[in-house]
């Protein structure tokens, strides 16, 4: 497989430690800078932490996440041999007990509850898609998040930003070459209640 076709762990435990993956239709690694940061914004609320990588591709972001001690990730990944290879890269790392590889369409599988909700979600699907803002009202609907979960959107910069669900709050964006992201925060009603509120 060529160089190309790789990752880079960035921070964390697997630092520097190169992963391969296919070539595939619509699949586009998060860009290192990007990746960085998103880690550096959330610091230390990655570990221990349950994550879900949908339209996993590479794993960048659900490989990074258990480097810098995610407690658990689970890869959502459609394509056999994308799904192959990210099994394959978890023996590699020695993490397979911290992490699943499921093989299934990331849009009919937010459509049912996932028995136990996640505190981070990676949403990073393929741009032509265009499908960011029915993943997250799904997402919302079907109860995937924790209470104060974090949610990492990606889409093109040409494109606006959607209307988020009730309760969720961008606390970070940026943008770097074809690629905007933001980090957004799941807010709890007591949360976002103002102390003028209780009285």
């Amino acid at each position: 497989m060529a160089r190309g076709n790789s990752i880079r762990i960035i921070g964390g435990r697997f630092r520097g430690r190169r992963l391969r993956f296919p070539p595939a239709a619509g699949l586009r690694p998060t860009a290192d800078r990007l990746r960085e940061t998103l880690f550096n914004w959330l610091q230390a609320e990655t570990a221990g932490k349950r994550c879900l990588d949908l339209f996993a591709g590479s794993g960048a972001l659900g490989f990074e996440a258990l480097s810098r001690g995610a407690g658990f990730v689970r890869f959502v990944e459609a394509a056999p041999a994308v799904a192959r290879q990210l099994k394959e890269n978890l023996r590699l790392l020695e993490v397979e007990d911290r992490a699943v590889v499921q093989r299934a369409d990331a849009l009919k599988l937010v459509r049912r509850a996932p028995g136990r909700p996640y505190d981070l979600a990676f949403l990073d699907p393929p741009y032509a898609l265009e499908v960011l803002p029915t993943l997250c009202a799904q997402l919302e609907r079907n109860r995937w998040l924790a209470e104060e979960a974090w949610i990492y959107l990606e889409q093109e910069t040409h494109r606006p930003w959607f209307e988020l669900p009730a309760g969720w709050k961008v606390h970070r964006e940026a943008r770097a070459g074809q690629a905007a992201c933001r980090l957004v925060r799941r807010v709890t009603m007591a949360h976002s209640l103002q102390p003028d509120d209780y009285q």
